[in-house]
């Protein structure tokens, strides 16, 4: 039996990792339910690009939202990639495989626990930045995977959860217009860190940082 009252509906838990979608997400919510009740949760999972957290607490605090950090380094106990090893050199995906930075079942364990979380809080909504179109080839990013976890969660917890995933069908483009619209696009391009290789402002050069610049640059020339 639910006993939550009716605010508890007018919250949201956005996953954040201080990056551009997520940003752009934590920005969106915040302009919807207002930032006291808006809450932003990270997980440090052993990623190389540690300086994530630091931007995401950085945002957190400059925008006002209550912001939580959960230890999820048990990843680094069940599996290895590129995203959580400095040894390994981040490549491109090919077409037969996975990029060698998918984190296998990272956003399955995020959403576990972002739901139980959530529920302690009372709090139904919450709010994943993933995308299908511009993705990295990730199926964790996929809009069935999630609706998938969305169900398992509700009859998991016998709660009712809303999994929204603003960003899942636009492109990178779309995603610096959505920013732009929210008036946030170069409060999105000073402050946030998407680099797998950790360099403040970018190395240019990896996957992530190719994405995310081209993307601008598509947009910036409409």
């Amino acid at each position: 039996m639910e006993n939550k009252n009716e605010t508890t509906q007018k919250q949201a838990l956005v996953i954040f990792s201080g990056g551009q979608d997520s940003t752009t997400c934590l920005i969106q919510a915040i302009q919807k339910y207002g930032a006291a009740n808006t809450v932003a949760l990270s997980f440090s999972y052993g990623q190389r690009h540690n300086i994530e957290l630091e931007r995401a607490a950085w945002i957190a605090n400059d925008l006002g939202v209550e912001h939580h950090i959960l230890d999820a380094t048990v990843m680094g106990k069940v599996t290895t990639n590129a995203l959580m090893d400095e040894t390994q050199t981040i490549e491109e995906a090919d077409a037969e495989d996975y990029p060698n930075t998918f984190v296998d079942g990272r956003n399955a364990l995020f959403l576990l626990l972002a739901g139980i979380f959530a529920k302690s809080k009372g709090i139904r909504t919450i709010i994943l930045g993933v995308c299908e179109t511009d993705f990295s080839g990730y199926p964790d990013c996929r809009d069935v995977f999630v609706k998938s976890m969305n169900v398992a969660l509700n009859l998991a917890m016998d709660y009712n959860f809303n999994v929204e995933t603003p960003l899942m069908y636009l492109t990178k483009a779309q995603t610096w217009e959505l920013a732009d619209q929210l008036g946030c696009l170069a409060y999105i391009e000073e402050h946030t860190h998407t680099c797998y290789m950790g360099v403040p402002g970018g190395c240019g050069e990896c996957p992530s940082c190719k994405l995310r610049n081209a993307g601008l640059a598509e947009y910036l020339s409409k």
